[in-house]
């Protein structure tokens, strides 16, 4: 019998048009932005305008399409899109909101709380001892660990630095020295068992960091406790909204490129998602 190795698409493939669940003026802001790069550096010729450009980025972030597939349908090479995606990605980051300046603008608006939580992504698995610290115990997978503040509303105000999966979230708050630079602000945050043990200030200052009661084997919670563990947890629920926005775009889902990659990756998809939530 004679093996058939031909391939099934045929020798020129096959293109198809897709709808991205995305506003024009998310487009439009990004087409702009590159532009703008542009014009900046120097670079008088590109294979492809603006606008098209980052059409093809938000095709790669949110949809997670694979760059070759995308390279081949619009005549381009699969490392220029690669490149495009990594360049445009730089561009969002550098204007991520940064924390102490967040903190800042929530106490000039008369904010005096923000919501605290902190979200595993989930990346490929490599071989290699290198990888063995991103694995979680908790989540029993591969990812790294991104701690995030919300409004009351649920809107991103910040994330921090992708940190291996291993750290726990409470290593990671006090890495950017979370606490000490909301009580610089005036400002407290509301968080879920995860960050208990976190503020360690005495017991006659106002806590910078609110979290629910906890039981312990030989000491069950009180009623009381109860129904403060419940209201916290209704207060908490815009912190999931933020989360759930941010991983709409599905190049979250696995993160197959280097980890280091990743801060940046989050840091732009969280700017996008605040002009597409805001809008």
């Amino acid at each position: 019998m004679k093996n058939n190795t031909s391939p099934v698409e045929g020798p020129d493939g096959l293109v198809y048009t897709a709808r991205l669940p995305l506003s024009s003026a998310t487009l439009n802001y990004l087409a702009t932005l590159i532009r703008g790069h542009l014009k900046k550096i120097g670079s008088r010729w590109r294979a492809l305008p603006a606008g098209k450009i980052a059409d093809i980025v938000l095709a790669v972030l949110r949809c997670d399409q694979r760059p070759g597939d995308l390279a081949d349908g619009n005549g381009v090479h699969r490392t220029t899109v690669t490149r495009w995606v990594r360049e445009v990605v730089g561009l969002l980051a550098a204007r991520a909101p940064r924390l102490d300046r967040v903190l800042k603008k929530i106490a000039r608006k008369a904010g005096g709380v923000v919501l605290l939580d902190g979200t595993l992504i989930r990346t490929r698995r490599r071989t290699g001892t290198q990888n063995r610290k991103n694995y979680s115990g908790k989540h029993k997978c591969h990812g790294l660990l991104v701690i995030a503040l919300t409004d009351d509303r649920g809107r991103l105000l910040w994330a921090s630095a992708a940190r291996p999966g291993r750290s726990s979230e409470i290593t990671a708050c006090r890495h950017d020295q979370l606490t000490a630079k909301l009580r610089a602000a005036g400002l407290g945050a509301i968080a879920d068992l995860g960050f208990v043990g976190l503020d360690d200030s005495g017991p006659g200052a106002d806590p910078a960091v609110i979290t629910d009661y906890k039981a312990a084997r030989n000491r069950p919670l009180t009623r009381g406790q109860k129904l403060s563990n419940k209201a916290l947890a209704a207060v908490r629920a815009p912190v999931e909204h933020g989360f759930a926005h941010l991983k709409n775009w599905r190049v979250l889902g696995k993160v197959r490129t280097d980890p280091k990659w990743a801060t940046a990756l989050v840091r732009a998809l969280l700017v996008l998602t605040n002009r597409e939530v805001a809008r």
